[in-house]
This record gives C-alpha cells, sequence and structure tokens, in this order.
C-alpha cells in the first residue's frame, strides 16, 4: 500500500495499538477476560502518537510501553505460541478475580 502513493507525497502511517481504554471491550462482551479487564492505554495519548508519526511520515508506528515489548517478542516467538497466548488473554472467565 505505500508503494502506490509514494511519489505523489502522500505517507501512509500503520498505527499498532495496543489494548486501548474504549468501549469495544464492553461491547464485545470481554470485560470477563484478561486482556479486557486489565491496564489498557488511554485512548488520547494513543491518538496523539499516531497523529505524530503520520506528521513525520512514519511508516509503522507502536504505542504503549507494554506493547512494544509484546511487539518485539513477536520476533523471536514461534509463530504457533503466538496465537496460544492470545486465545489465553481473551477467553471468557479469565479475568483474575
Amino acid at each position: 500500500m505505500r508503494e502506490e502513493p509514494k511519489d505523489s507525497g502522500l505517507t501512509v502511517t500503520c498505527l499498532m495499538p495496543g489494548a486501548t481504554e474504549t468501549e469495544f471491550f464492553e461491547r464485545a462482551d470481554m470485560l470477563d477476560t484478561t486482556i479486557g479487564a486489565g491496564k489498557k492505554d488511554d485512548p488520547a495519548d494513543v491518538a496523539k502518537i499516531g497523529f505524530e508519526a503520520m506528521m513525520k511520515a512514519d511508516g509503522d508506528v507502536v504505542s504503549g510501553l507494554k506493547n512494544k515489548i509484546q511487539s518485539a517478542l513477536t520476533a523471536v516467538t514461534p509463530s504457533g505460541v503466538l496465537p496460544k497466548q492470545h486465545g489465553k488473554m481473551a477467553k471468557p472467565g479469565s479475568a483474575k478475580k
């Protein structure tokens, strides 16, 4: 997608936020999951990071320290492990009580 407009002055920025404090988890009935009940990033902070990256024409930006660590670990984690980890975090009833 970035290749098509490369000489037009347009840029494409991919914002990759982690869990963000929005109504998503409530609407998805995920408040009883580890990820739904856990600490999430502030949406204003995520938006600011994305906007600043877009204005600098950065191609990819990962917001939040925890998400940056998780993203870095994906490069060295076997691909079969990642879906299992996500499944555990999103499993209904997985939130610590």
